[in-house]
């Protein structure tokens, strides 16, 4: 399975979508809460070179916010990627 990490913070409700697609996939990740450690939205900023969340991860590939991860899904791309490893 692959890797999957979530950049996100408490009140962002592209956060939560986010998460509950991942849920509903089955998909285990961890979550990054940038609002509790502010060298955490540094780091996520580094890697993806945005500033907004959620920022996903696939296997260290930034996939992108939440739109993004929805037309992966819909694309029938996202399956694929998550079953690499």
């Amino acid at each position: 399975m692959a890797k999957v990490e979530v950049y996100s913070s408490a009140h962002c409700p592209f956060c939560v979508m986010a998460k509950r697609l991942l849920d509903r996939k089955g998909v285990s990740y961890e979550e990054i809460r940038v609002d509790l450690d502010p060298d955490k939205r540094q780091e996520m900023m580094k890697k993806s070179r945005q500033r907004t969340v959620p920022q996903i991860f696939i296997n260290n590939e930034a996939i992108g916010g939440y739109t993004d991860l929805v037309a992966i899904d819909n694309s029938q791309r996202l399956d694929s990627l998550l079953a690499q490893s």
